[in-house]
């Protein structure tokens, strides 16, 4: 368990379909003042807290939904694009496609939405005013305890052009934090990166609830973030 900052406010956006221009229902901003934790084990509140505090840019879909939309979105994803919250939620991420974007990436995108595993691409983009930007994205889905798909994370980095490829700085980086890990812990990141919550992991890998929460903790730390969003990007970019 952690504290947030107490002078800590984040924007954090709830989609409802058919309700108002493309279902933003309630942008609100929140007072961190309370301790919680950010596992993804809790309900749609615990996966929402992981993104907005995370210093990537990131959204959380609701493939319950028609179309997968876009039902939470953080400021650094508003940032990063120059969109506004009212222009995100209710759609897609497709909508930061353009001229140049790479169908064969956007199907690779498709494919692992479909199949319900990780992806991880880099695509060129475009933000509201039509720059075109290289972006690594990712997409990651979420299971509840019945093994039912229930969200899906993605997060987006751009990239400086001479960065990108498989060598790539943020490649290098996050190779070099799981190797910090134990075996263990990383069998935990990988099971946590597919989107497995606790029991799931404790039952996978034949160990107590109790101790996959310490090893998360602890994997948390040595990854250098106390959210689990930023440590399933981490896990992806480092091919674990």
């Amino acid at each position: 368990m952690w504290t947030s900052p107490s002078d800590a406010f984040v924007s954090v956006v709830f989609y409802s379909p058919g309700c108002g221009q493309r279902g933003a229902t309630l942008v609100a901003d929140i007072e961190l003042t309370t301790t919680m934790d950010p596992e993804l084990d809790g309900a749609m509140n615990s996966l929402q807290t992981s993104i907005l505090l995370s210093p990537i840019a990131s959204v959380i879909s609701n493939p319950r939904l028609p179309r997968n939309p876009i039902v939470a979105v953080n400021q650094v994803f508003c940032d990063l694009t120059g969109y506004p919250v009212d222009e995100i939620v209710g759609r897609t991420c497709k909508f930061l496609a353009g001229p140049a974007t790479e169908p064969w990436l956007t199907e690779r995108i498709r494919r692992g939405i479909c199949d319900k595993r990780p992806v991880l691409v880099e695509i060129l983009n475009y933000k509201r005013d039509r720059t075109p930007f290289r972006n690594a994205v990712l997409v990651a889905p979420v299971f509840d305890y019945d093994r039912e798909l229930e969200y899906f994370l993605g997060s987006q980095v751009e990239l400086q052009e001479e960065a990108m490829g498989p060598s790539s700085s943020r490649r290098d980086h996050a190779v070099a934090l799981v190797k910090t890990l134990s075996p263990r812990q990383r069998e935990v990141l990988q099971q946590i990166s597919r989107g497995f919550r606790t029991k799931q992991i404790a039952w996978q890998l034949s160990l107590s609830e109790k101790t996959i929460k310490m090893h998360r903790s602890l994997l948390l730390q040595k990854l250098e973030t106390a959210n689990t969003a930023d440590a399933i990007r981490i896990a992806v970019e480092a091919g674990l």
